[in-house]
């Protein structure tokens, strides 16, 4: 199964993007024995519409045109079920063995996401209730992928 983040927002060359790099790495090189492969990063640029909800129908449209063909997408979302380590991990093993091919994560703009693309989704998962800039989300993400990668190979790097 492939891994995919599409996110709004640009990653600017920095500590950040070098961070979240780090862990992508680290799950490119882990992942392929358990069958998570690394998709890539599909980045999008902010909406400039006036209103809101504008800029998230725009957003949700191009988010929507950019997930690989067929992809099942998880939303991170502050609205989200609060996952730990293990369940998340448990739940990429679960879309893995039911045959997904093409799992995303999708991160929202400043703005959210339109209401109707995160129905659309698979599931909603939070990083907790705080609104966070999404080059942290994205570190974060990336990290929690990789530890989902060694929790499922059994690898000492997740401590429970």
């Amino acid at each position: 199964m492939k891994l995919w983040i599409v996110a709004v927002g640009r990653m600017k060359s920095g500590p950040e993007q070098d961070l979240a790099a780090r862990y992508i790495d680290r799950l490119r090189k882990g992942g392929s024995p358990l069958g998570l492969e690394w998709g890539g990063v599909v980045e999008l640029a902010e909406a400039r519409q006036s209103t809101v909800a504008e800029r998230k129908r725009d957003e949700a449209a191009r988010i929507e045109a950019a997930l690989p063909g067929n992809a099942t997408f998880l939303v991170l979302d502050e609205t989200g079920r609060t996952p730990n380590s293990t369940e998340f991990a448990d739940e990429i093993a679960r879309f893995r063995d039911e045959g997904v091919r093409d799992l995303a994560f999708v991160i929202g703009g400043p703005d959210g996401l339109q209401p109707e693309l995160r129905s659309r989704a698979a599931k909603a998962i939070a990083f907790g209730r705080l609104t966070l800039p999404h080059q942290i989300v994205r570190i974060l993400l990336a990290e929690q992928l990789y530890r989902a990668s060694t929790i499922l190979s059994g690898h000492p790097y997740h401590r429970a």
